[in-house]
């Protein structure tokens, strides 16, 4: 058997794996979207709309938030969260060419 020379970089490999764990999970995806089809959205609005604890909503808020998949912007006692969608992009072509299913544009 062949081994083949591989060359990983130990922070690339961190972050690339704090973004897929971020989009692995099904209620983060659906925080992701909430967030998307609101433009900017604080999180009180975030766990009303979507009628989930505050705590949970923080916890996946959190995970989005170092995975940089989100952006926060303090106002007053209100924290709004938008998504980083040259982030994200990233994210989805990297799987992309990962899985072979995108084209070279």
């Amino acid at each position: 058997m062949r081994k083949a020379k591989v060359s990983i970089n130990d922070d690339k490999l961190q972050v690339s794996s704090d973004i897929l764990r971020a989009l692995a999970h099904p209620l983060r995806l659906k925080i992701l979207e909430f967030i998307d089809q609101n433009e900017t959205i604080n999180v009180n609005k975030i766990y009303n709309t979507l009628k989930l604890e505050q705590s949970i909503t923080s916890q996946h808020l959190r995970i989005l938030r170092s995975a940089g998949l989100v952006e926060t912007e303090r106002e007053g006692k209100f924290i709004h969260y938008r998504v980083d969608y040259d982030k994200l992009a990233n994210a989805v072509k990297a799987v992309g060419a990962f899985l072979g299913t995108t084209s070279n544009r």
